[in-house]
């Protein structure tokens, strides 16, 4: 992939308190992945990296509200999620009682999200932006290459992965700038995921604004795993 500030941007899903936080609703199960990854970190890195350079950033948040309690059917991971209240909103209009919520921002990353210039998606409902504005977004502002992070590795990470490279982007995943659920009957997510992006993702190095310092933060590429101790600096074009 060749990096350009004018056609390529950081998108990052889900970088929210119930999946990064120790008091997330899902740090049971995704906390060891997080921490092994350094996985909060890392996509702090790449924000700063971004911000820096002049890469824009797009976020796809998961939000649910509750008229969305009123779904009649859902897969595995979908009915825990509702269970367990993650990414719970008061509701579409309100801000009530988000700040700080399992919903909210990682604190941490606040200063780069919430400094009026990060394009915030309307939110997917799902895994993937099939239910949200994130393509449209995109290329309005003539985007078409894409660095991909956030959480969860084989679920909204994975997903938005596969639409994106459907609907035509070129698309690099940051594979330690993410994280899976470790889960005693349904197996490891987060190596699930690496399988997946071996096959799918770009596997070009990247070149450009961005710093990759492997394995620190490196797009996942075939030449990434056969070099991995070389840093790249790319130069802002």
């Amino acid at each position: 992939m060749d990096i350009d500030r004018k056609d390529t941007a950081l998108v990052i899903t889900d970088p929210q308190n119930d999946f990064l936080s120790p008091e997330g609703a899902t740090w049971g199960l995704v906390g060891e992945s997080v921490t092994e990854n350094n996985t909060v970190e890392h996509i702090e890195q790449l924000l700063i990296a971004a911000k820096e350079e002049g890469i824009e950033v797009f976020v796809s948040p998961h939000y649910y509200y509750p008229t969305d309690n009123g779904w009649q059917f859902g897969g595995t991971v979908e009915t825990m999620m509702h269970d367990i209240h993650m990414f719970s909103r008061e509701g579409a209009l309100t801000m009530e009682g988000f700040e700080g919520s399992g919903a909210d921002w990682l604190e941490r990353y606040k200063p780069y999200l919430d400094d009026g210039k990060t394009i915030v998606a309307s939110p997917h409902k799902l895994y993937g932006p099939a239910s949200n504005d994130l393509s449209l977004q995109l290329r309005k502002r003539g985007i078409d290459k894409l660095i991909l992070a956030g959480m969860s590795a084989n679920l909204c990470t994975e997903q938005h992965l596969r639409l994106l490279l459907e609907d035509g982007f070129e698309v690099a995943v940051v594979k330690d700038a993410t994280a899976g659920a470790k889960h005693p009957e349904l197996g490891d997510g987060y190596a699930a995921a690496l399988v997946n992006y071996g096959f799918i993702a770009d596997t070009e190095e990247s070149e450009g604004p961005l710093l990759w310092c492997r394995p620190v933060v490196g797009a996942y590429s075939k030449r990434a795993a056969r070099d991995r101790a070389r840093p790249v600096v790319g130069t802002p074009t």
